[in-house]
């Protein structure tokens, strides 16, 4: 949240009359949008939506509380918008705070993910759906929204247990869409263009942050390419 709080993305949607219109002329006339490019759009005509599991998290051991649905909007990532960003917040008060603001359909913000300071995660938006998190709808639509609980400058806020559960969730993050691990993919709200945040501050430890993830990258790599050893070779073997 940083400063002042959020702006609510600028998103305006098509109006299902023109975009229909739009389809159908595409469809009739040369095919100047290929058929995924289609899909991605009829996902965004208001009124239309995927098929959702209540209650389905993206990062495991992450507790789901839905946050309130005038804070995002529905999408279908990485499909229509790339996903190449993790943006850092920090809430400026509690984590129980955070949550019910998050819940209020008057904030008109919310990220994606709250990280409490006992390095408990809750998870309020799906990754695939756009968060009104950044204050400015390009970064809003390609990034991931973290929020961590405490002051931007209390630096004590930010526990070991937050700085290492944060960094596993970028790190997992990260490798979903394969996002680099370095500072110009994993930001801080002030340095997203256009607002006036100035979360995460001074006190976040962006070096020991930075080589946590990197730490837990290496992790999830090697994990992943274990599975897939492990998979090769049962294959061969005529184990399933």
């Amino acid at each position: 949240m940083g400063a002042r709080r959020a702006s609510k993305d600028s998103d305006r949607r098509i109006g299902r009359r023109a975009l229909l219109a739009g389809l159908a002329a595409t469809a009739g006339g040369t095919a100047v949008l290929a058929r995924d490019q289609l899909g991605r759009l009829w996902w965004r005509v208001p009124g239309v939506e995927k098929a959702r599991k209540a209650g389905e998290v993206d990062y495991t051991g992450a507790r789901w509380v839905a946050a309130s649905s005038a804070n995002w909007r529905l999408a279908d990532r990485p499909a229509d918008y790339g996903i190449d960003m993790v943006v850092i917040h920090v809430t400026q008060g509690s984590f129980d705070s955070a949550v019910k603001v998050f819940q209020d359909p008057g904030h008109g913000a919310a990220a994606h993910y709250i990280v409490r300071k006992d390095g408990h995660i809750t998870q309020m938006i799906r990754e695939l759906d756009v968060a009104y998190h950044a204050g400015n709808r390009d970064y809003n639509e390609r990034s991931v929204g973290i929020e961590h609980e405490g002051f931007v400058d209390q630096p004590e806020d930010f526990t070991d247990e937050m700085y290492e559960a944060s960094a596993r969730l970028t790190a997992r993050i990260c490798a979903r869409y394969d996002i680099p691990v370095d500072r110009e993919h994993v930001i801080g709200h002030v340095e997203v263009p256009g607002t006036d945040h100035t979360d995460p501050g001074e006190g976040w430890d962006w070096d020991r942050y930075m080589r946590l993830v990197r730490e837990a990258s290496a992790g999830t790599t090697g994990r992943a390419q274990g599975r897939s050893a492990s998979a090769g070779s049962a294959a061969e073997s005529g184990v399933s």
